[in-house]
């Protein structure tokens, strides 16, 4: 397991666990729907890279392309909720230096494989 696969993990994992108080301060009338959506991203993500870090250099290009899509619908997801007025500036500015951490961390990763 490479440096980068191990670290993407860790920074995933770190933001889940900043973000899951967050979601349970979402009121409850939409909690329902939006909070359950972002955990799944969330999660999905976490998960997507777990596969990833299992999956063969050759074949890991559809996993990798899965997590940038789920990076992108949580990014949107967690500005709506800014809009939304569910979390604070500061909050949405931290996930948001997170998130693009995330991303530059995937984009080296995708790039590092001959595929791309």
């Amino acid at each position: 397991m490479t440096t980068e696969k191990l670290i993407i993990f860790q920074k995933i994992y770190d933001f889940l666990l900043w973000l899951y108080p967050l979601i349970n301060r979402i009121p409850k009338s939409h909690r329902l729907v939006l909070g359950k959506h972002i955990e799944d991203l969330g999660v999905g993500l976490l998960l997507l890279s777990i596969q990833a870090n299992k999956t063969r250099d050759g074949s890991r290009k559809e996993e990798q392309l899965a997590m940038s899509d789920e990076l992108d619908k949580l990014r949107i997801l967690i500005r709506l909720t800014k809009d939304l007025r569910f979390i604070s500036i500061s909050q949405y500015q931290y996930a948001a230096e997170k998130t693009n951490e995330i991303g530059r961390i995937l984009y080296g990763w995708m790039r590092s494989n001959r595929n791309f």
